[in-house]
């Protein structure tokens, strides 16, 4: 056993000469493998294995271009790969071009895929080189350019997410709100306008992302027009902030859709009309009112606030509560499972606040459809992580289905006057 322990490696030198040498095996296996690939691949174009002949003639051999580095995964191997001449027009107008390794390509696909993901991860186009060294070391291919080669594509993904049909699930909610974004020329920020919808399974879809200039009501019509044309049967209820384009444009497209204003909204809005040393104490009010157990309960609460605000001399934050009252109190006619998604357009928030933490690192883009693209990429990649509603799938059918819901509690369904009378 003692002699085993000596001949472990013990030190960090050692240590090293062993991971040296077991990545190198794993490098020289992957040149081999990709060598093999390469050998299949001329084979099946060509029809023939090396020195057999085959008809129809397809070309011959022609040894092999100038080796070079290709970056797979995190390290690099060297390939020389096949050419092949005389290749007839009819079979291939531009000869043989590999597929395995196209032609001037330098890193894999998969590991262009990891540059991508890594910018939408919040890295610069700037950062990719100095931190990629680290990877994968100083002889390696590699260039931000990889990025943004791999953006020119997302305009291409975006347009195809745009235009699929909606028609084959209902989503009961919708929240909306627009982002501000630096980019393009102008000094006006440009507006992306966002829906997102809860599906029948109560998991939660990104339904629409649109540039404008302002989150005017002819913006957000056009928005929800395009939904429409697409598929997206009324939802029952919308829940945003104070624009009044939204609410504007939601009369007009889908009118039979109940406003659901956002309390963290109103909170702000209270608190811009109050002095500072009164503004912790509406929050803690507002929040107490909002997460009350009833409807009743909850306007018990409001008007007690309200008379404390006007005994106060605080006539302008009094008004402010009462407000458009009847767009913040909808839904209590829904699941009680569902308050908390409902109160708030913290669902749509939270989307904002990873694409900004992300997009703080780009500065300001240069073009808006840039933009666009790139915060399409990034809520792509959040919304794996998005929490679906309460209750699950069974009470979302219950919501769709038109079921009666009282301070959030299930109402029995009404038995038909026939049924009642046969009874």
């Amino acid at each position: 056993m003692g002699a085993y322990r000596k001949a472990e490696p013990n030190g960090d030198a050692e240590r090293g000469e062993v991971l040296a040498s077991l990545e190198a095996y794993v490098r020289e296996g992957a040149r081999r493998m990709l060598a093999a690939a390469l050998e299949e691949e001329v084979a099946a174009f060509l029809g023939r294995g090396r020195y057999e002949r085959g008809r129809p003639f397809r070309g011959y051999r022609n040894g092999y271009h100038e080796p070079r580095e290709v970056t797979v995964g995190v390290g690099a191997v060297e390939v020389r790969v096949p050419r092949v001449a005389d290749v007839p027009a009819e079979v291939a107008t531009a000869g043989f071009q590999s597929r395995i390794v196209p032609r001037y390509e330098r890193a894999s696909q998969g590991t262009q895929q990891l540059f991508a993901r890594l910018y939408l991860e919040g890295l610069a186009t700037g950062d990719f080189e100095p931190v990629f060294r680290e990877l994968v070391g100083e002889t390696t291919a590699l260039s931000a350019n990889a990025v943004v080669r791999l953006k020119e594509r997302w305009a291409d993904e975006y347009a195809a997410w745009k235009q699929r049909p909606l028609g084959e699930q209902r989503s009961a909610y919708v929240w909306a709100d627009g982002i501000y974004l630096g980019a393009g020329q102008e000094a006006e920020k440009s507006a992306l306008l966002c829906v997102l919808g809860a599906r029948e399974d109560g998991t939660k879809e990104l339904l629409a992302l649109e540039l404008g200039y302002r989150e005017s009501a002819a913006s957000w019509a056009g928005v929800l027009r395009d939904l429409r044309e697409r598929g997206l049967r009324a939802p029952l209820v919308a829940v945003g902030d104070g624009a009044l384009g939204l609410w504007a444009a939601l009369d007009e497209v889908f009118p039979t859709t109940a406003h659901q204003r956002c309390w963290n909204h109103r909170v702000l809005n209270v608190q811009d009309k109050l002095p500072k040393r009164l503004q912790a104490e509406a929050r803690r009010r507002l929040r107490e009112i909002c997460e009350a157990e009833t409807l009743q309960a909850c306007e018990r609460l409001r008007s007690r606030y309200v008379a404390e605000l006007y005994a106060a001399g605080q006539a302008a934050a009094a008004e402010t509560v009462q407000r458009d009252w009847d767009a913040f109190v909808v839904f209590y006619r829904f699941p009680k499972e569902h308050w908390v998604h409902l109160r708030t357009s913290n669902p749509v928030e939270s989307i904002f606040s990873g694409v900004r933490l992300r997009t703080d690192a780009t500065k300001r883009m240069r073009t808006r459809e840039s933009a666009l693209y790139l915060v399409f990429k990034i809520v792509e990649r959040l919304s794996r992580n998005w929490r679906a509603l309460n209750g699950g799938e069974n009470l979302m059918t219950l919501v769709l289905e038109g079921c009666t819901f009282e301070n959030g509690i299930l109402q029995p369904r009404p038995v038909p006057e026939t049924a009642a009378r046969a009874a």
